[in-house]
Order: structure tokens, then sequence, then C-alpha cells
């Protein structure tokens, strides 16, 4: 049986896996199409002619190309931890605008011909805004991980990639546990696995709802 939802996807993108874990966390069914960025095609040039993914397009036709606009419509179907209730959109907002800004300039210095340690040293002021509102709960939102945690976590990873050496010698005795943990879930072991980019004419690639045992 064919699913009824379509994510274009790119293994490696932040924005794309947000959409994914909120995709995952809720066991929503949907065929994943990975996306080569370097020839994209035409199937989603025709659903988002601005050709960045994520892109879900529903059973019922509507295409969602933003990646928070994925993440809650997906909630919205099944949140079975509740991930909704844990929603700060002005944080979000603030890693979205200011610190993938910096995490850019960092990691692509010389396609931007910025200064790469200025960029650093300002996104990780931001990390260190999300040291103090993890606290003793373990997470942005209190004691359980929602959307917040979810959507913010892809960019946090991405950034301490850039130099691990230099992230490592950073003072973040809550940040870097919380990293850590998120990364070794089930969860994000489950929507990081490799595949072939699509093709109309290769076998779909249908992702199933997740058992407790795979959160």
């Amino acid at each position: 049986m064919m699913a009824a939802h379509i994510l274009y996807s790119f293994r490696r993108c932040p924005f794309a896996m947000r959409a994914r874990l909120a995709l995952g966390i809720g066991g929503v069914r949907h065929e994943l199409r990975e996306v080569r960025l370097s020839d994209k095609p035409a199937e989603l040039l025709a659903a988002s002619p601005k050709g960045t993914v994520p892109v879900l397009v529903t059973a019922e036709g509507v295409v969602l190309d933003e990646s928070l606009a994925i993440m809650r419509w997906a909630l919205r179907i099944r949140d079975p931890e509740d991930w909704l209730a844990r929603d700060d959109p002005a944080l979000i907002a603030a890693n979205d605008e200011v610190f993938k800004h910096h995490l850019d300039r960092y990691k692509y210095s010389d396609r931007y011909g910025s200064d790469p340690t200025r960029h650093r040293d300002l996104g990780f002021e931001f990390l260190q805004d999300l040291e103090m509102r993890i606290g003793v709960g373990g997470q942005l939102g209190g004691t359980k991980a929602g959307l917040t945690d979810a959507a913010i976590m892809p960019f946090v990873r991405q950034f301490a990639g850039v130099d691990r050496a230099w992230f490592d010698d950073l003072f973040l005795p809550r940040l870097k546990p919380w990293l850590a943990d998120h990364l070794a879930s089930n969860l994000f072991g489950g929507i990081m696995h490799k595949v072939s980019p699509w093709s109309p004419d290769g076998p779909p690639i249908v992702i199933e709802e997740l058992t407790n045992a795979d959160r």
C-alpha cells in the first residue's frame, strides 16, 4: 500500500531533520523521497518552485514547504508525547533567524566571505542562552522534550560538528548532555538512516509508524 503523504527531504539538512523528527514521533505514515540538491526532481519543483527541503505533499494535495509547518501539521495528527505543549515560537525564531545566520557564516565562511571566528563566537552566545534555558529539567521546555527541542537540536548538532575539538572544550554542562541524549535516541537514529536518492522508477520508501521502543 502506498503512503498517502510524500516528504521530499535531504538527510543532512537540519530543517529536514526537524520535519522527520515530528513525523517520526507522531507515527505519520509517509513516503520519503531523498533529494539530490544538485539535481532536484521535477516533482519537487512542481510542488514547491523554491526548491528547498523539506516539502510535504499531503494526501489531499496540500503542499507544506516550511519545516515548522510540517512539524505542527504532523503533531496535530498525532502527538503521543505532547510535543505541542512545549512549543516556544520566540526561541525557535531566534534559532532560525539569528543562530542560523551565524552558523552558516561560521561553517561556510568561504561561501559568505565571512570571519568564521566572529560568527562562531556569536553563535556561542546563543548556546549559552540554551544552556540557561535547559536548567535542571534537562530540556528546553522543562523535564520532557518537546517541539522546541526537536526544532533546535539539529542546528546545534551542525554547529558542534564544524570544529568538534573546539566545541568539546566549551563549558556547557547542561547543553552537551542534552545534545548527546537527543543524538543517541532511537528516534534520531531512525530518521537518519541513509537511503538512496529518489527516482520515479525506483521502489517507494515508506516510513511506517514507530513503536514505543523505537522512540
